[in-house]
């Protein structure tokens, strides 16, 4: 029995719609899988201490953005005695499944708390650091200044030191 011409090529049509209707064409013909996202622009909502204490609005303040290729970071704090810190830090950076990878562009710290004053850094270190992907949550360490690992889920993430804070971070677009 002899096949119509064009019936191998219409199942071949049906079985690859049914895959990508399936697995959401993510891993059809060799198509890379769509790299984890943090874009948006998220503001600090509570900072918890290790004491137990949380601390909000106006003792602590902070807004991030993640664009496409960039980091824009602002954060500002109090402590007990009403000395102040703030940072201001703009990036570049990349994020991959494996690696999130940054290169500062513009450092600026005011560390009152210290006794430090306003510094600057525009040397442009870079650094990177391994990632966790597992669902929804993304995992990672900031890799430059000592900065705070990063968890991300859905529209909000934290930002944590060990034996210093965890700052709860929400998207506000």
């Amino acid at each position: 029995m002899r096949q119509k011409p064009g019936v191998g090529s219409l199942w071949m049509v049906v079985v690859t719609a049914v895959v990508v209707l399936v697995f959401g064409g993510a891993h059809v013909a060799g198509e890379a899988a769509k790299p984890p996202g943090i874009e948006g622009t998220y503001k600090l909502v509570r900072r918890d201490l290790p004491d137990g204490k949380k601390l909000g609005p106006p003792d602590v303040l902070g807004l991030i953005t993640y664009t496409k290729e960039h980091r824009n970071f602002n954060v500002y704090w109090k402590d007990a005695k009403g000395k102040s810190f703030s940072m201001a830090y703009v990036a570049t950076y990349k994020l991959s499944e494996k690696e999130y990878s940054e290169k500062s562009v513009y450092y600026m710290v005011n560390d009152e708390i210290a006794g430090k004053g306003v510094s600057y850094d525009l040397s442009g270190p870079n650094g990177k650091s391994p990632v966790s992907v597992k669902g929804s949550r993304i995992e990672f360490q900031l890799p430059l200044y000592g900065e705070p690992k990063l968890v991300f889920e859905g529209d909000k993430f934290t930002a944590s030191r060990p034996g210093a804070f965890v700052d709860h971070w929400e998207k506000v677009n």
